[in-house]
């Protein structure tokens, strides 16, 4: 079964080595694959190019439509565990785009690589099978709130918010813009009673002085609530690029 990957140019799949950026494992050396399609359009997403092709009419504050053919590349499982294996790296990170919409070719391409540790982001809207969630180390998990451009009903699924908050696997991280938008996570927080230490809270942004000026008043925030906080290295060290 083919996977199909994000672009680091084109033709040239997402397939790279590089430092976690954001959560708890920030910091740790991977292996990063990135797949493309999204179900769901956040206005200020930083990896559009995986889902908002010619064509898409839901809104991103860029108004950039991107070429699917050059933005996208499908490749076999087997090509993929390849590439993954020659970075030499023990854990994998698995993003997107949404990459659990691929979850039958994900669980053939990790049933391929035994060995490794494995973090799959995820908007938090989609259950992963059987034979793919026995192979997962870590779930990143990122619920969109308002401020995304998101419905409620789309992005906030409650179904799959109680399955991820009992799960001991599941770290939640909040896009946090406005001060404003912790009230969201708190009303979230009571809602589903996710466990202490699990909760981050996360700046908006694509460049280091944006994070820097926001992390001004959302570090007390954290600590007024009980939340930790994210940075996001990977803007510090590479700016807003590809296959970083």
């Amino acid at each position: 079964m083919p996977l199909v990957l994000a672009t680091q140019s084109p033709g040239e799949p997402e397939v790279f080595a590089s430092l976690q950026g954001e959560g708890p494992s920030a910091g740790i050396p991977v292996a990063f694959l990135r797949l493309s399609r999204c179900n769901l359009a956040c206005t200020w997403c930083d990896t559009a190019y995986t889902w908002h092709f010619e064509g898409d009419n839901r809104p991103h504050r860029s108004g950039e439509t991107f070429e699917r053919k050059v933005n996208q590349v499908t490749l076999e499982v087997a090509e993929v565990a390849g590439r993954i294996l020659a970075l030499g790296q023990k854990r994998l990170v698995i993003t997107g785009g949404e990459p659990l919409l691929q979850a039958g070719a994900l669980a053939e391409l990790l049933e391929l690589l035994p060995d490794h540790e494995v973090e799959i982001e995820t908007n938090g809207t989609v259950a992963a099978p059987v034979r793919l969630d026995i192979r997962v180390d870590q779930y990143n998990v990122s619920p969109k709130l308002a401020h995304s451009g998101n419905e409620a009903e789309l992005a906030l699924i409650p179904e799959r918010l109680d399955g991820y908050a009992t799960d001991p696997r599941a770290f939640f991280k909040f896009v946090i813009a406005e001060p404003s938008d912790v009230e969201e996570v708190l009303a979230l927080h009571r809602r589903y009673r996710f466990r202490p230490g699990h909760v981050y809270l996360m700046p908006e942004g694509t460049d280091s002085a944006t994070l820097r000026e926001r992390e001004e008043w959302l570090a007390p925030l954290c600590l007024e609530h009980g939340f930790r906080m994210s940075d996001r290295l990977h803007i510090h060290l590479y700016g807003d690029t590809r296959g970083t």
